[in-house]
Order: C-alpha cells, then sequence, then structure tokens
C-alpha cells in the first residue's frame, strides 16, 4: 500500500476518506430492518468468469444444452440481472473495468489483450483501485486466477520489455520482481494469479504475492495437451511455461487456492471482512475440462467445461457455508464479455446451443452477444431470493456499489463509468426507474457503443469486433441497412437481434446520443 492513501483529496494528512463504523450506521439502508451491525461489514466474494456467454448458464437459457444447478440456484438465492454487461467485448479492458470501475479508453491507450511479457498495467500508479478501496475501509483483500491487466516486465539490461512471445526469453526475474505493477501493488494482500490468459497466451507461469516462484524456462508444445473432439484444443498458443505449470487443472488450482485463503483467513481474522476475487480460465479457449468432468454432460467438451465451472462455484459456496460465514456474505457471479467466437459457431451446429442466447454477436462484436453477459448476486438478509431485474447495470458497478456497501465516501474523479447499484439490490428501486441514464461499451477495436433506456447507438459500421465475411461466421452475417450509414442505431425493446437500422429514420434520436457520446468521451 502506498505512503499516502490514494483516497486523499487534499494534504496526505487529512484523509477525506471517512468509515463511519457506528452499531447503527454502517450501510446506508432505507429501512430500518435492514441496518448492518457495525462489527458485522459483509464479506465479499466475486466469481469472475471468462467468456462466458449471456446463454451458457440454464437460468438464463431454456434451450441450454446441459443443466448448471449450483449458479441456478445462487440465482434462486439472489438476484439475476437479465440487463448486465461487460465494460469491453474483450478481456483485458474488462477487467480494468472490474477493477477501476472505467472504460478503458479513460486511460487513453488502445484497447487490448495483453500477451507475452506485455505490460504496462492498464492500471496507474494513482489509480484507485476496487481492493485498495476496500482494503483501506478494513478488508482483508485476495485474488487468485487470471490477471491479464498488463505487467511491467524488465530485461537483463534493465530497460522495459513491450510484449511479445519474443521477450519472454529475455525477461530478468530478479530485475523484474517483486512485479511493480501486479495484484499486491494494485491492493490486494494476498494473490496467486497467471499474467494473461492461463492456457491460452504464453507467458505460462504463476505469480504469488508479486514473485514468481518458478520461472518460465520450458518450451510448451500444445500436442501435450488432450484435444477434445479433435478441436476444442484450438487456440492454444505454444511458448515458454514454468515447469509443473498446470493447463488441464487450472481452474481447479484456482479454486483451491481460494478456499485456502478463506480456511486461513477465517481461522487467524474471523472479525475482519474479506474481499476475496476468483477469476477463472473458463469457458475461454482452449477448451480442456478436468478429467473428473469429462463426459459429464451431453453438450461435448464445453458443456462439460461449464459443468466444471458451475461444479467449482457450487463447491465454493459450501465451503462459506461450512466455514460459517455464509450468511454475511455478499457474493458476485460475473462474466468478462460474451462468448468466443468458434465456440458460438461449434456450440450451434454441434449441440444447438446459443452461447449468445439469442443476441446478435458474440465476443469482440458491439453487437449484444458481444457485451451482454450473466451477473448475479446474493447477500442474505439484504437481498430478497427469487429476483430478476432487468436493470441496466454493468461490471463497472461493482466498484461504487461495494463503496456503497462498505460505507466509503469515494473522490469525485474515481470510478467514472460506475453507479452505485445498491438500491436495486435492496429493492428500493421501482422497476421502471433506471440507475443508469446511460451506459458505454468498447468493442474489440475500441469502438463505442452507447445505451440511453431502449435506444442503443453504436459509432462505428458492422460488428466493432468479428469480420463476418470469414467463411465460418458467413451463416451468422445480417446484410442489412447497418452498412450503408456511418453507425448504427437500433431501438433494443422493438429490435432486440438489432436488425433494422433506425440511423436516418431516427436522426434526432442519433444527433442526441452522439452529441452525449462525444461529451463523455472527451
Amino acid at each position: 500500500m502506498p505512503s499516502t492513501c490514494r483516497l486523499c483529496v487534499s494534504a496526505p494528512t487529512r484523509c477525506r476518506f471517512t468509515i463511519v463504523f457506528t452499531v447503527i450506521s454502517f450501510l446506508a439502508v432505507v429501512s430500518a430492518h435492514q441496518v448492518i451491525a457495525a462489527d458485522e461489514p459483509p464479506n465479499i466474494l466475486i466469481i469472475y468468469a471468462d467468456d462466458l456467454g449471456y446463454g451458457d448458464l440454464s437460468s438464463y437459457n431454456e434451450s441450454c444444452a446441459y443443466e448448471t444447478p449450483h449458479l441456478d440456484q445462487l440465482a434462486a438465492a439472489g438476484i439475476r440481472f437479465t440487463d448486465a454487461h461487460s465494460p469491453s467485448t474483450i478481456c483485458s479492458p474488462s477487467r480494468y473495468g472490474l477493477m477501476s470501475g472505467q472504460c478503458v479508453f479513460r486511460t487513453g491507450r488502445r484497447s487490448t489483450a495483453f500477451e507475452g511479457a506485455s505490460g504496462p498495467s492498464y492500471l496507474k500508479p494513482d489509480d484507485l483501485t476496487i481492493a485498495e478501496m476496500l482494503q483501506q475501509a478494513g478488508y482483508k483483500t485476495a485474488i487468485f486466477g487470471k490477471w491479464h491487466l498488463g505487467l511491467t516486465w524488465y530485461g537483463s539490461d534493465g530497460k522495459q520489455l513491450r510484449g511479445g512471445f519474443k521477450d519472454v526469453t529475455e525477461i530478468d526475474y530478479e530485475r523484474s520482481t517483486p512485479l511493480i505493477d501486479g495484484p499486491n501493488n494494485q491492493g490486494f494482500d494476498e494473490s496467486f494469479v497467471t499474467p494473461n490468459c492461463p492456457t491460452t497466451d504464453p507467458l505460462y507461469l504463476y505469480i504469488e504475492n508479486g514473485m514468481v516462484p518458478v520461472p518460465a524456462n520450458q518450451r510448451h508444445k500444445r500436442d501435450t495437451l488432450p484435444n477434445p473432439g479433435g478441436k476444442w484444443r484450438w487456440d492454444n498458443d505454444e511458448g515458454w511455461k514454468a515447469p509443473g505449470y498446470e493447463f488441464v487443472e487450472a481452474d481447479i488450482l484456482f479454486f483451491d487456492k481460494t478456499r485456502e485463503f478463506l480456511d486461513r483467513h477465517v481461522q487467524e481474522s474471523p472479525d475482519q471482512p474479506f474481499f476475496a476475487v476468483v477469476s477463472t480460465q473458463i469457458a475461454h479457449a482452449p477448451v480442456l475440462p478436468a478429467n473428473q468432468f469429462s463426459g459429464s454432460t451431453q453438450a461435448g467438451a464445453r458443456g462439460d467445461f461449464v459443468a466444471e465451472l458451475d461444479t467449482l462455484t457450487g463447491d465454493l459456496l459450501d465451503h462459506l457455508k461450512e466455514l460459517g460465514v455464509d450468511d454475511n456474505t455478499l457474493v458476485i457471479f460475473n462474466s468478462d464479455n460474451g462468448p468466443e467466437t468458434m465456440h458460438t459457431i461449434w456450440m450451434r451446429e454441434d449441440h444447438q446451443h446459443d452461447a449468445a442466447g439469442g443476441w446478435r454477436g458474440m465476443k469482440r462484436d458491439g453487437w449484444e452477444g458481444g457485451h451482454r453477459v450473466p451477473m448475479m448476486m446474493k447477500w442474505p438478509g439484504y437481498i430478497s431470493p427469487g429476483r430478476v431485474s432487468d436493470q441496466l447495470i454493468n461490471t463497472t458497478d461493482i466498484f461504487k456499489t461495494l463503496a456503497a456497501v462498505a460505507n466509503v465516501e469515494l473522490p469525485e474523479k474515481v470510478a467514472l463509468d460506475s453507479f452505485n447499484m445498491l438500491p436495486e439490490l435492496l429493492g428500493q428501486v421501482s422497476e421502471e426507474k433506471s440507475i443508469r441514464p446511460h451506459m458505454i461499451t468498447q468493442s474489440f477495436r475500441g469502438e463505442f457503443q452507447l445505451r440511453i433506456g431502449d435506444w442503443k447507438y453504436l459509432d462505428h459500421t458492422g460488428s466493432g469486433g468479428n469480420n463476418y465475411d470469414d467463411r465460418p461466421l458467413q451463416p451468422y452475417a445480417k446484410k442489412g441497412s447497418e452498412s450503408d450509414f456511418p453507425g448504427q442505431l437500433y431501438n433494443l425493446k422493438q429490435d432486440p437481434m438489432e436488425s433494422s437500422n433506425l440511423y436516418e429514420q431516427e436522426a434526432e434520436k442519433r444527433k442526441e446520443m452522439q452529441a452525449l457520446l462525444k461529451s463523455i468521451v472527451e
């Protein structure tokens, strides 16, 4: 943690960040019976899935090719959002959104997924992260799994490496560690993470509390891994790995590390709340279900993969009960963007399963399938069970929502794309009222999409991501009017499939949204 509190807005000795722990008001709740005791702030657990589409859970998809009973139970025990979105349609910018409460355009950098020894982190040294905010509110913080926000690595000459797979061989681990922009310098007390996508992008190694226990000094060959169905190993890049690095049981390891943290924390500091994030590999490519889950569904390797995530999540939630902390834990389940392109195509062709849940587009696309994602939250005693909400919500909103949960007053310039959803969680907002006046998302190339109510404006032609002239995607191309204009305008209530471009027909609405987008971005 830096010596100067990042919540200070004046002199370091006068921090305006005030945490008021009183018996009558830990959380500002309107209903008198919904007051949190001062000595019992809620624990917080986030399970952040990867490339899991809107239609990948049976609670979201009546025609799901498999069942996800544990995640369905999570939804039934709390609130399930039907209009939830990721801030980006690819992973690294979405993770920035979770950690900062902001869209990646605010960094001034291009939208990218980090590979090799690339960095530095999207998170700048003076950014307040969600973990720092909760750490300074008294929480013990930890993250396990995929980091993928960019990291600063140095060569033997002391110069920063700029990415690419070749640079991996030039890393000077002694100079590079402890990592200056890893999780432990961004507000996490404990961490066990991979720098990039755990089974897709070298560098394949583990980072534990800012250090690299075992450097990547072996060549990885993809043919050493299983290839279920003869195709699901797709997108496993060859490169450098650490000896003992785990591909097939990546998520089992991440969830095990999470349980170890919870066991240790509850035993050693039972009165301190925890904030834990488990950032999964599932359902990112390649699809490598652990042996005990192989063949567990009738929906092939990817069905088995999601079933593994469902089971691991259920086991972790059961563990909270075994530790006696379930009743005082807010659980959030979310995904970083829509389903991978080839995964979506193969699941439709082979198993009549639509991972995008009927929405147009998929990962990388600015259409709904690229960024509309599952999101569920459970908080016993505060979120009424069995609720289904159509409140417009984004991953970035988790930041200010948790700040409200922890009774933290944030500086004005923090989490600029985040909105406090606590009133919605507590059932204090009427169905017709939107907390968000608008929402920005970004597609693969960093292009913008803007929502205002039912209206959606895309500040680009085409998908904003995938090339639908490519042969595998051609069957899903819609040759319509969206390419006749420099942008797209849809009314999602009347046209949820984004098939009728109203760019000229509703010119006044389009100009209004263009002006708002320009004012926000500039």
